[in-house]
């Protein structure tokens, strides 16, 4: 029997897909990598991907788990490999209001769990631009992040049990619906960001919270970054840390914003040096409840607040937002910065976390450091600012792999000096490798390849992702 004949009869013929219908599935977002897998197969639920794990390990066949497709880093391509994507794992098993969790599969798109959630008057709180394609199996695999990790936490955060096929076909249920389970290791926190290199995730028990009644949002022109901090903490403290979203756009990204999308109308003229994306969520009625002259208490308070900074000097100017269009218009600027940077190249596109206090810093140093490494470089950056992730994007004056690496090398020195990461969001997947290989702690990367050997003793899973060859 061959690989396909044994795949054929345990999926069916239309769910193993070879020849032209791969054709979907050889690409991905950024179009920098391209797959050549044998076949795609598409598993129905998760008694056929532990039989497709089963036939894969029969004929010593590589297996890369597939999602949405939105990754940036390359974790989901393969040359000869199979691909073994969860889109028709896509059921919301249930939602539970009352004890606010969620039970879904991995191939459920991150827009139908949005949707689902606030059918119930609650909220999953990951949020960020490929939310219309992403997959919950995906975004565990990544660990994602996104605009809202500032109030609560990256994905990791937000998931409480999962349900793992492992490299022989083995169901390892930790589906969980505990908030406290001291039994042992946390052996769910092994497969979450490890990018299918040590099982094919296919459910998940994810956190649900209470769906903000009013949302109070601006945009502003801090006279800096450390002052942009000052006022962050201000509101974290007035709101009782409700701050959902602290995102930091500098001139450099409205003028190529400009450029990029005129019809975006700008915020402020002349255009401003640091540009603040804030957003405060009210849960309670106190906060979200208009008063007789229809006034939201949410929206006085980061008026008044801001305001109060503006007469001490650190906020320059602000648009607060009275309708939801309004509001809407000010994230369709920070949701455009995917779209406007990868429109432009050659570009070498970094995604580290720093302290938030040495955000500053870090953009100072590599900004003077820069010119004597390509003269005719030019940077994009948009950034997290409440948890410290930014976007660093240099357009450098060639395409050389020799200027990527000394540019890349140079973002990670000042980010290690710093106390920082090479690698905040986005995974590993091929891109990072190298940077693995340069920064990642040489007894953390032993350790890694340990758990690695004792779950994938034949590194059949997406092999050559997130860990680093050995040097011998």
């Amino acid at each position: 029997m061959t690989l396909l004949t044994d795949l054929a009869a345990a999926l069916g013929p239309a769910h193993v897909l070879t020849g032209s219908d791969l054709a979907r599935y050889t690409g991905d977002w950024t179009t920098h990598y391209t797959a050549n897998p044998v076949a795609v197969v598409r598993p129905a639920d998760t008694e056929q991907v532990s039989q497709v794990m089963k036939i894969a390990a029969r004929h010593g066949v590589p297996v890369v788990p597939v999602s949405g497709r939105t990754g940036l880093v390359g974790g989901a391509m393969t040359d000869g490999g199979l691909m073994l994507s969860v889109e028709r794992l896509n059921r919301i098993r249930e939602i539970r209001p009352n004890t606010r969790i969620a039970i879904v599969e991995a191939g459920v798109v991150l827009d139908r769990l949005h949707e689902a959630a606030e059918a119930q008057n609650l909220y999953f709180p990951l949020w960020f631009g490929a939310r219309g394609s992403a997959m919950i199996g995906g975004v565990l695999s990544t660990n994602a992040g996104g605009s809202n990790v500032l109030r609560y936490g990256s994905t990791r955060a937000l998931c409480l049990g999962i349900e793992v096929v492992l490299a022989d076909g083995r169901i390892l249920n930790l589906m969980s619906q505990l908030h406290k389970d001291n039994s042992g290791y946390d052996l769910k926190q092994l497969f979450i960001g490890a990018e299918g290199t040590l099982g094919v995730i296919t459910a998940a028990v994810m956190k649900l919270v209470p769906r903000p009644r009013a949302y109070a949002t601006a945009t502003l022109a801090a006279r800096s970054l450390p002052d942009a901090l000052i006022l962050l903490n201000r509101l974290q403290e007035a709101t009782g840390g409700a701050v959902e979203a602290f995102e930091y756009m500098p001139d450099t990204y409205m003028r190529r914003l400009a450029e990029a999308r005129p019809d975006i109308r700008q915020p402020f003229t002349p255009r401003q040096a640091v540009n603040i994306l804030v957003e405060v969520g009210a849960t309670a009625p106190r906060d979200a409840t208009p008063d007789g002259d229809g006034n939201i208490p949410i929206t006085d308070l980061l008026e008044t607040t801001l305001a109060a900074m503006m007469e001490d000097g650190m906020v320059l100017d602000a648009e607060v937002a009275r309708t939801e269009a309004q509001r809407r218009a000010m994230w369709q600027r920070r949701e455009l910065a995917a779209e406007i940077t990868v429109a432009r190249q050659p570009a070498i596109d970094t995604d580290i976390c720093l302290p938030v206090d040495q955000v500053a810093t870090f953009l100072d140093r590599i900004h003077a450091r820069l010119p004597d490494l390509d003269t005719g470089a030019e940077t994009l950056s948009v950034a997290h600012l409440g948890d410290g992730n930014i976007h660093f994007t240099v357009f450098g004056s060639n395409n050389s792999a020799e200027l990527y690496d000394t540019v890349v090398e140079a973002v990670e020195d000042e980010v290690q000096a710093l106390g920082g990461s090479f690698s905040a969001e986005h995974g590993v997947g091929l891109s990072k490798l190298p940077s693995m290989k340069r920064r990642k702690d040489p007894v953390a990367l032993d350790v890694m390849r340990a758990v690695k050997a004792a779950l994938d003793p034949d590194n059949r899973m997406n092999p050559g992702k997130v860990i680093p060859d050995e040097e011998r």
